[in-house]
């Protein structure tokens, strides 16, 4: 079955700004939609179920993989991540771009599979600025914000699989929402770029 909608897979280490660089997107491109992700993990203050993610137990998560019902799946620090396949193939069919925050791990199951995607991994401008950002998310240990520092790197290390590499300059992020609006603009006027 022939899908429409442009899959925009838009990483970045945690606290790198891919939720802020998604909602300035979806003010920029009408026809477009954010895929809501499921996971396992505890909700965190301030976000919504169903507008941040699904939140389910892991035990619900472990029934559902049984059922074919994700496109693709991972398990990162302990929570299960995932990507309903009935919503994706919804979501493709009604809006002209489908945006979605899943990880480097997301994204090379995304390649595995085949799914067309256009990809876009957000950078610190340096390692300062990762821990800097695990700090002021607060509610973590020294220790988790050390794990959480070398858990970016590491993605950023696997992050040269994506189409484009952006360094989210601290207090520039309307810059770089313009940036890679105009990446998606390019990409959609010409679908063979890459």
């Amino acid at each position: 079955m022939q899908h429409s909608g442009l899959i925009v897979i838009i990483s970045s280490p945690g606290g790198g700004g891919k939720d802020s660089v998604i909602r300035g997107l979806l003010k920029i491109f009408k026809k477009s939609v954010k895929l809501i992700t499921i996971t396992s993990r505890a909700k965190r203050p301030r976000e919504k179920e169903g507008i941040d993610q699904f939140f389910i137990s892991a035990e619900d998560f472990e029934k559902k993989l049984n059922t074919d019902y994700f496109v693709e799946y991972n398990k990162c620090a302990g929570n299960y991540y995932g990507t309903p396949k009935k919503l994706l193939t919804e979501l493709q069919n009604n809006y002209e771009i489908v945006f979605t925050n899943i990880d480097v791990n997301g994204k090379k199951h995304f390649d595995e599979l085949g799914i067309p995607h256009l990809s876009i991994f957000l950078l610190p401008e340096n390692t300062e600025q990762l821990r800097e950002r695990a700090v002021r998310r607060g509610g973590m240990t020294p220790e988790m914000i050390e794990e959480r520092v070398n858990l970016g790197l590491e993605e950023i290390a696997k992050s040269k699989t994506y189409d484009y590499r952006i360094v989210n300059r601290e207090g520039e992020i309307d810059e770089t929402i313009l940036k890679i609006a105009e990446i998606i603009k390019k990409h959609l006027t010409n679908p063979s770029l890459k």
